[in-house]
């Protein structure tokens, strides 16, 4: 499914999943990708995982939501790169399943700490301002 599937409706998108993901669906996920299941797995994916309605995220992550529709171009080199979630912090996933891009910070002479990860190329987005410590799954419905 390309990037460009989100349904933009009266200025809102809308992509093809928007609901928010918790303890059973990482549960769920570890169990198809072969992956073990304990009760840390589960409370640790679903208390790391919050929710943001897509109209308080910074107008920055706007920009970077709109460049990863357009496809590019990216600010970044690491902007669109395979996020491994190593801190296992996002429901876990096979390899190559989530990506990550830059949100610009503005006054920050580096790329900062905020974040747009995607799963399975937009199904979910993800925004995290703390780099990677914690993960808010985008409510595109508020």
């Amino acid at each position: 499914m390309p990037l460009s599937t989100r349904v933009i409706m009266g200025g809102m998108r809308f992509p093809p999943r928007i609901t928010r993901i918790g303890a059973a669906a990482a549960v769920l996920s570890a169990l198809l990708v072969g992956g073990t299941v304990s009760v840390t797995t589960a409370d640790a994916a679903a208390a790391s995982v919050g929710s943001i309605c897509y109209g308080d995220l910074p107008s920055q992550a706007y920009d970077t939501l709109d460049l990863i529709d357009a496809g590019g171009p990216y600010p970044y080199s690491q902007d669109g790169t395979v996020f491994r979630n190593q801190e296992g912090v996002l429901p876990g996933q096979s390899s190559g399943y989530y990506h990550e891009y830059t949100v610009k910070t503005p006054g920050s002479s580096t790329r900062g700490a905020k974040r747009i990860v995607t799963g399975q190329q937009s199904q979910e987005d993800y925004y995290t301002a703390d780099h990677y410590v914690t993960f808010d799954l985008i409510d595109f419905g508020c």
